[in-house]
């Protein structure tokens, strides 16, 4: 069971990676809660939540995350991961766009993912968007 939950979890992130909406559909449950904790952004209903995760794809199309650890209780997986890309396309922020930098990041982060009925429920990600704005040269 525990294998499940995590492969489960980890769906929906490589389905990203492949920039695959049908699959990232498949995967969770319609009423897919998104909550992006740096940037302030939540969204509710596998739409709302895609319209987001396509914004990401839009900005940087090559972004792709690589995990590095799992740890699970119950129907919660915790992964630790790297996002990586490059800034090719304006990215969206609560504050406006931010026009492509054609710089690359590299971002760690963890997401928080609960699972119920073979489908993702909710997922929390948490990374640090201050060290994002420093790669791409907008930050302070």
């Amino acid at each position: 069971m525990t294998q499940s939950v995590v492969d489960i979890a980890k769906a929906q992130v490589i389905a990203y990676n492949e920039k695959n909406w049908d699959k990232v559909k498949a995967g969770v449950a319609p009423g897919l809660v998104y909550d992006e904790v740096g940037t302030e952004r939540k969204a509710e209903g596998v739409d709302n939540v895609l319209a987001i995760w396509k914004g990401w794809a839009t900005a940087m199309p090559d972004s792709k995350a690589t995990f590095h650890s799992e740890v699970v209780s119950g129907n919660t997986v915790v992964l630790e991961m790297t996002w990586r890309g490059t800034h090719k396309g304006p990215l969206k922020m609560p504050t406006g766009d931010i026009p492509a930098t054609g710089k690359n990041m590299e971002l760690r982060a963890i997401q928080v993912v609960e699972v119920a009925n073979d489908k993702v429920k909710s997922v929390r990600q948490y990374f640090d968007v201050g060290s994002l704005l420093r790669q791409l040269g907008v930050g302070h």
